[in-house]
């Protein structure tokens, strides 16, 4: 069973900047991909970001690219997402996700196998 614990979420102006961090309680976190996706009201849950156990493979949604940035610290069982240049489409709780897949990279929720409880962000125009 592996625990994950977003932290970073909050208030930010259109255009402004937050990082997200997801502490994980995974033994060997460098076997898990991890990502990152969110959820607005009314909406499904959508993909935002991956990075693969060693952080070689990121992908991302066209939605944030050139805006986000995912990256990981495995000896601190930690993955990171920078949001820059916010805008309010952006507001949502964002979730944490872990898959245990030791060299590859999932962009879609059905390949992840724990979550974390999620962090708002919302972002004012």
């Amino acid at each position: 069973q592996v625990q994950l614990v977003e932290l970073g979420g909050g208030l930010v102006q259109a255009g402004g900047s937050l990082r997200l961090s997801c502490a994980a309680s995974a033994r060997t976190f460098r076997n898990y991909a991890m990502g990152w996706f969110r959820q607005a009201p009314g909406k499904e849950r959508e993909f935002v970001a991956t990075i693969s156990g060693n952080g070689g493979r990121t992908d991302y949604a066209d939605s944030v690219k050139g805006r986000f940035t995912i990256s990981r610290d495995n000896a601190k069982n930690t993955v990171y997402l920078q949001m820059n240049s916010l805008k309010p489409e952006d507001t949502a709780v964002y979730y944490c996700a872990a898959a245990l897949r030791p060299f590859g990279i999932a962009t879609t929720a059905v390949s992840y196998d724990y979550w974390g409880q999620g962090t708002q962000v919302t972002v004012s125009s």
